[in-house]
C-alpha cells in the first residue's frame, strides 16, 4: 500500500500542477509520472530506512519492488483519464477533473493489485521487501 499510496499521491499533485499552470496534456501527464515514482519509491524507501538498511539496499530494494507496481498504476490511470471526455480540460475546480482522478485511480488500484500479488506470489517485487518491514 505504501507504494501505491506514493503513486496516487504524486498523480494527483502532477496533475493539479499541470493543470494550475496549463500545461498541455503530455506535459501534465509526464510530471505526473515523474512524481509518481519519486513519491512511489520514497514511501518504500523510507519505510526500508525505518527498519534499519543502508541507502543502496534500501534503494536497491524499493526499485526492484516497487518498479511494475507503478509503471502499471501510470499506464492504467493515465489512460482512463485520457478517455475520458474534458477530463484533461477541466479546472481545479472541476467536479470532471476531480471524478475523473478518483476514478482513473480506483481503475489504476483494481488492475494493479491483482499485478502485485502474481508478482508477490512468485516471490518477487514486494514480497523482497516484507521480511524487512515488520
Amino acid at each position: 500500500m505504501h507504494c501505491l499510496t506514493g503513486c496516487a499521491v504524486g498523480e494527483v499533485l502532477g496533475m493539479v500542477l499541470g493543470t494550475a499552470f496549463k500545461w498541455p496534456n503530455a506535459g501534465t501527464i509526464a510530471a505526473s509520472v515523474a512524481l509518481a515514482f519519486f513519491f512511489g519509491y520514497l514511501f518504500s524507501l523510507r519505510r526500508l530506512r525505518h527498519a534499519g538498511l543502508d541507502w543502496r539496499t534500501a534503494v536497491r530494494l524499493a526499485l526492484a519492488a516497487d518498479t511494475v507496481s507503478i509503471l502499471t498504476m501510470e499506464i492504467v490511470d493515465n489512460a482512463v483519464v485520457l478517455i475520458i471526455p474534458g477530463a484533461m480540460d477541466a479546472g481545479l475546480t472541476s467536479a470532471r477533473f476531480w471524478g475523473s482522478l478518483v476514478l482513473s485511480l480506483a481503475v489504476a488500484f483494481i488492475v494493479t493489485a491483482p499485478v502485485n500479488k502474481l508478482i508477490i506470489g512468485r516471490g518477487k517485487g514486494h514480497a523482497v521487501i516484507h521480511k524487512y518491514l515488520h
